[in-house]
């Protein structure tokens, strides 16, 4: 099985913030990651990665948030997705 693309979209802010999202199934997991979905998220504003969601490499799923990087608990797209926005939106609020 080849990698399938689920969904990607890509939305820029009145503001010039940027949220891009996409997500793959892939073959095997991602480890240590123990799903078969390869996927990254980011929010930048001027070119500065303000929140992230990925699987990349051996840190397994986590969120970059602000410097930090905290653990995400992967359990679907559809929530992933939402995560994403409600933590996008929670940012936008904060002054």
């Amino acid at each position: 099985m080849k990698a399938e693309l689920i969904t990607r979209f890509k939305s820029v802010a009145d503001d010039g913030g940027v949220m891009e999202l996409v997500v793959w199934r892939v073959p095997q997991a991602v480890l240590p990651s123990g799903h078969g979905y390869k996927f990254g998220a980011v929010y930048a504003v001027d070119g500065v990665r303000v929140i992230g969601f990925d699987n990349e490499g051996d840190k397994g799923d986590h969120c970059p948030l602000h410097g930090r990087e905290l653990p995400y608990n992967f359990t679907t797209v559809e929530a992933l997705v939402e995560d994403f926005i409600a933590a996008v939106d929670a940012v936008r609020r904060t002054p």
